[in-house]
């Protein structure tokens, strides 16, 4: 054979594009630029110092429940209940929704104290607040942002705009996973849709691809396309594998580029995957009074049977569990997000759960090494919304100042942190920013987050960007 012919026989568009001048420009500008990866320190798996906890599962409640109403009681807004806000705040701010001069809306729910730790807790979190001694709840977080895909895209990526890897990515990137057979990164999400800023929030940006979160699903198919097609066995997966394998190590000999490395690696776990999956997902073998703790039902599409799982992956070595229940943007347009009908129902699908999660870790020795974190993107404002002159009551998006709930991994338990001021406007004691947040959770899995960086397009990029603190105080 004429041996033009036996190359071009063999190469494929990309060999065709990558040899081309076009391919060794891009190259050139890539080395001028430093647009080559450098793994960090902790790259290979390895903390800076000793961990306090081993995984993280985070549940994210897309749309921002009401701090008011839940977990920061403002008792003086019952006595300012209807009447209109002051110019102090009024002449100051920017409403993402609200038009004209808003008036207060106190909260319909009562709150009481729990536990030795006096923690307050609304009366639409009955299930909460029985566990209130092993919770850390922070009142003074605050946010740059005010629309939900910017924040949200914030609080997990540290960035507003898409392209930067997710908190996740991160943790999976710099300390791997415990899990042989199962993705380190593993996302379920409930609620009727994903979160505003989409499957960004668990994506991997920058970072190579195999540390995207998985997303898992109910019913026969977890994961999508990870079934054998029709016709082919086990065995000759294996074998498909094994050359696949070979020429991608070929490409890569060839190359040099890291994302055919990731690609050997993704073949080879989604193959483990067909097996682990199935099993992990499986919830008919929880016994049945664990499954009634959870309210999880078997075979069901539920937030319940979701926080079950979390406590199945986690107990398998998933480093990083991300949970999204969407339906908690209570505007109060109707009766589908107002904070009569709509955050009610929210809480009794979420409350139990969530309860049930961190109690039942706790009695499998795992909650000392597991950090659980429940939050919204920001908080509400203690104003009703009152859109388009709706009857119904609801709360507008305010970035200042909202609660968030932790557990484990090092946190001190039954502590509430920080102070808002009587309105629940703004933050008086301990602010916490997203980016001291994002700092503290890499300081509780043993990573310093200003050494925890990764080298892209000429500069070192990090979960915090340049700025976060570590709030020391809330660990134990």
């Amino acid at each position: 054979m004429n041996p033009i012919h036996e190359i071009q026989q063999h190469m494929t568009r990309r060999h065709f594009l990558g040899t081309t001048g076009i391919g060794m420009g891009s190259l050139a500008m890539a080395s001028l630029l430093g647009d080559v990866p450098a793994l960090a320190e902790t790259g290979s798996g390895s903390s800076h110092f000793a961990p306090r906890a081993k995984r993280i599962i985070y549940i994210h409640l897309a749309g921002s429940p009401p701090q008011h109403d839940l977990l920061d009681p403002k008792p003086i807004l019952k006595d300012l209940d209807g009447q209109p806000c002051p110019d102090s705040i009024f002449q100051q701010e920017r409403f993402a929704f609200i038009k004209g001069h808003p008036r207060i809306l106190a909260s319909p729910y009562e709150f009481r104290q729990h536990g030795q730790s006096g923690m307050e807790f609304s009366e639409l979190l009955p299930n909460l607040s029985t566990i209130a001694d092993d919770l850390t709840i922070v009142r003074s977080m605050h946010t740059d942002e005010f629309n939900h895909a910017p924040a949200q895209l914030f609080l997990l990526t540290g960035s507003p705009r898409f392209g930067r890897p997710s908190m996740g990515s991160w943790l999976t990137w710099g300390l791997g996973s415990e899990a042989n057979d199962l993705p380190g990164f593993v996302v379920l999400v409930s609620g009727g849709k994903a979160p505003s800023a989409g499957k960004s929030t668990w994506g991997s940006g920058f970072l190579p691809s195999v540390h995207q979160g998985v997303q898992c699903r109910s019913g026969p198919d977890p994961v999508l396309y990870l079934n054998d097609p029709h016709g082919m066995d086990r065995s000759m997966r294996r074998l498909s594998l094994d050359s696949l394998r070979e020429l991608n190590e070929a490409a890569f000999a060839q190359h040099g580029d890291q994302e055919t490395r990731t690609r050997i690696d993704q073949f080879e776990l989604a193959f483990k995957m067909q097996m682990s999956v199935p099993d992990v997902m499986d919830i008919s073998n929880e016994k049945a009074d664990t499954l009634g703790m959870y309210g999880a039902v078997k075979g069901a599409s539920s937030f319940a049977n979701n926080c079950l799982l979390a406590r199945r992956l986690s107990e398998r070595g998933v480093r990083f569990v991300q949970l999204f229940d969407w339906g908690w943007d209570t505007h109060g347009t109707g009766t589908h997000d107002d904070i009569i009908t709509q955050l009610p129902m929210k809480c009794r699908e979420v409350d139990r759960p969530i309860a049930a999660l961190i109690a039942d870790l706790k009695q499998r020795g795992m909650l000392e090494d597991t950090l659980v974190i429940v939050s919204g993107e920001f908080g509400r404002t203690a104003m009703n919304e009152e859109r388009n002159g709706s009857k119904f009551l609801g709360r507008d998006h305010h970035p200042h100042c909202f609660s968030i709930i932790m557990a484990g991994g090092g946190m001190k338990p039954g502590l509430t942190y920080g102070r808002t001021d009587d309105m629940g406007y703004a933050v008086l004691e301990n602010p916490v920013h997203v980016h001291d947040l994002q700092a503290t959770v890499l300081h509780a899995m043993g990573l310093n987050h200003e050494q925890f960086t990764y080298r892209y397009q000429g500069r070192d990029f990090r979960l915090t960007d340049v700025h976060g603190k570590v709030v020391h105080d809330l660990f134990a």
